[in-house]
C-alpha cells in the first residue's frame, strides 16, 4: 500500500510517513471532509489505464472490448470509457439508456445479453442500431425475429452457447455449466443456426461464450474458447460464417492485497484466447468489468463507535450491507485499511454496519489497525459491484461518488436526499 500507484496495482496509497491514504495525488481525507461518507472513490487514470492493457494485448487482431456495464453503471465512468474507444455489454434497457445518454454513437458498438430481455427492450435497442444480441434461448431468438420483422429492422444476433466448462469460482457467479440459467447448449447451437439461416430479418453475426466471474486462471477460458472454434468451424462448411465470437469477460483480481500484476494477468488471458481461436480471422469481442474498474475504487466510512461485546470487538461504520452488499452476499473478501493509521497495535475486530441484520458486516475476525470513533477506514476493490447493487434498505440514502483525475477530483454522483427516496411513493 506505501508504493506508487502503477497500471498494475491499486490507485490507493499512502504518499508518505504520517501522511493519509490518497486515491492518485488526491487525499481521502479531504475527499470526506468536503462531501461526506459514506463516498465511493474511484481513480479515473486506472480504469483507463486498465482499458488500455485489453487493448494492447489485442492489437494484433480485429477486437473491441465491451465493458460490462453491471459491474458498475456510472455515467461519468462509462463516459470516460467510451470516449476511449470501449465498446458496452448491457444486460437490460436501463443500462442501455445509459449508455446513449453518454454516448449516443457508441450504440453500433453495444451487445445486448441477459437471460429475460422483454420486447420493448428489444425494440429500442434495435431503433439504437446496437451491434449484436447476445441471444439465451430458442424462445428468446423467435421473438428477436418478430420484433425485427414488426420494425423492419435486421437483428444481428449470436447464441450465448453454454459449453459445460467448469471455473472455480463462488456459485453464485459461475454460468458455464449445463445446470446454469444461462446460454443455449452447444450441442444444439448447430441445430438453430442452420433453422434460422433463411430469416431476411435475423443475421448470425458471431456466436457468445461467458462461464463466470472472477476467475483468476486463463485456462477455462482458452477451454471454452476451444469448444466455440470448433463450433465456428462446422458452421462454417455449412455455409454459415460467423465473423464474430464474443469471448465473454469473468477475469478476476486479486482482492488480498497480494502481489498482483495486471499486465502479465491480461497478457496470459488474450494468449490462451488467442491460441484457442485456432486461426479464426473475425472480430474477437471480451466482456471486462470487474478487471477494469474493482481495484479503481474505494468505499471511504467513517466509525461510529468501538464496542466490545465480550470477547468481540466489533468497529461500527456508518457505511452498511446496503452500501457494498458483497460480504453479506458472496462473504467476499475485501481489504480494510485506515485512512490516517494510529500508532499501535492491531486487534482482531468485525467491521460492521449499523443496519438491522446480522449478516450487516464487512470483515470478522479481521485484524485491523487501531481506530476510535470518528476516524475514517477505506474498504478496497470496492469499484466494481459496490454502487452498482446499493439499495435503500432501513431506508438509508445512497453514498455519493467522486472521480479522481490527476490532482482533481469531482462529484459524479450526489448524494441522495430523503426527498429524492420519497419521491416515488404515494400515500
Amino acid at each position: 500500500m506505501t508504493q506508487a500507484p502503477t497500471p498494475s496495482s491499486r490507485p490507493f496509497c499512502y504518499p508518505h510517513a504520517e501522511s493519509a491514504l490518497h486515491c492518485g495525488k488526491v487525499s481521502l481525507e479531504a475527499l470526506a471532509r468536503r462531501y461526506g461518507t459514506p463516498l465511493y472513490v474511484y481513480s479515473a487514470n486506472q480504469i483507463v489505464e486498465r482499458l488500455g492493457l485489453f487493448q494492447q494485448a489485442l492489437r494484433g487482431r480485429e477486437h473491441l472490448v465491451c465493458y460490462a456495464v453491471k459491474a458498475n453503471s456510472a455515467l461519468a465512468i462509462l463516459k470516460l470509457l467510451a470516449d476511449r474507444g470501449a465498446g458496452f455489454d448491457i444486460v437490460s434497457g436501463g443500462e442501455l439508456e445509459r449508455v446513449l445518454a453518454v454516448a449516443p454513437d457508441a450504440a453500433e458498438r453495444v451487445v445486448f445479453s441477459g437471460v429475460g430481455k422483454t420486447a420493448a427492450e428489444i425494440d429500442r435497442a434495435l431503433k439504437a442500431g446496437i451491434l449484436e444480441f447476445n441471444v439465451e434461448s430458442e424462445a428468446e431468438l423467435a421473438l428477436l425475429a418478430a420484433r425485427a420483422r414488426k420494425l423492419k429492422r435486421k437483428a444481428r444476433f449470436a447464441l450465448r452457447v453454454n459449453p459445460d466448462v467448469f471455473a472455480d469460482t463462488h456459485p453464485y457467479i459461475s454460468t458455464g455449466l449445463r445446470e446454469h440459467k444461462f446460454g443455449i447448449d452447444i450441442r444444439q447451437a448447430r441445430r438453430i443456426y442452420l433453422s434460422v439461416a433463411g430469416n431476411r430479418w435475423l443475421e448470425a453475426r458471431g456466436v457468445s461464450v461467458h462461464i463466470g466471474s472472477q476467475i483468476c486462471s486463463a485456462e477455462p477460458f482458452g477451454a471454452a474458447i476451444e469448444r466455440v472454434s470448433k463450433l465456428v468451424r462446422q458452421l462454417r462448411r455449412e455455409g454459415i460464417v460467423l465473423k464474430a465470437i464474443d469471448g465473454g469477460g469473468g477475469l478476476g483480481i486479486d482482492y488480498h492485497g497480494g502481489s498482483f500484476d495486471a499486465t502479465a494477468e491480461v497478457r496470459e488471458y488474450a494468449a490462451a484466447i488467442e491460441r484457442a481461436l485456432d486461426g479464426f480471422e473475425g472480430c474477437l469481442l471480451l466482456e471486462p468489468g470487474r478487471f477494469l474498474v474493482a481495484q479503481a475504487g474505494a468505499l471511504v466510512a467513517r466509525v461510529l463507535q468501538v464496542k466490545r461485546n465480550g470477547k468481540k470487538t466489533f468497529v461500527i461504520t456508518d457505511a452498511a450491507m446496503n452500501d457494498l452488499i458483497r460480504p453479506a452476499l458472496y462473504q467476499a473478501y475485501h481489504e480494510i485499511v485506515t485512512v490516517r493509521p494510529r500508532a499501535g497495535k492491531s486487534r482482531i475486530v468485525d467491521v460492521v454496519g449499523p443496519v438491522c441484520e446480522t449478516g450487516d458486516f464487512f470483515a470478522r475476525d479481521r485484524k485491523l489497525q487501531p481506530v476510535e470513533a470518528g476516524d475514517l477506514v477505506a474498504l478496497l476493490d470496492a469499484g466494481a459491484y459496490g454502487m452498482a447493487q446499493s439499495s435503500n434498505y432501513n431506508s438509508r440514502l445512497r453514498a455519493a461518488e467522486v472521480l479522481v483525475e490527476g490532482a482533481k477530483a469531482r462529484l459524479i454522483r450526489r448524494r441522495e436526499t430523503m426527498a429524492d427516496l420519497l419521491g416515488p411513493e404515494m400515500v
